[in-house]
């Protein structure tokens, strides 16, 4: 279950992307959120971002086009 969802679907590179930066900007540790994208770029943006980054990405899957992040705020 995650604490806050945001829909970046129809958004082009690089703005899911940095959607997803700020929304974790304004999360506290431990708080998970969940980012939906239709943008394909994404499936190679957001997990590389989350590498170079302290927060954890706990599941990713693709459907239909839509790509679906649950991460978890770093500390």
């Amino acid at each position: 279950m995650s604490d806050r969802i945001l829909d970046a679907s129809g958004l082009r590179c690089p703005m899911p992307l940095l959607k997803t930066k700020l929304e974790l900007n304004s999360m506290s540790p431990g708080e998970k959120l969940e980012v939906i994208a239709t943008d394909a770029g994404s499936a190679r943006d957001i997990p590389a971002f989350l590498e170079l980054s302290r927060h954890r990405l706990v599941n990713s899957a693709e459907t239909d086009g839509h790509f679906r992040f649950v991460i978890e705020c770093g500390g």
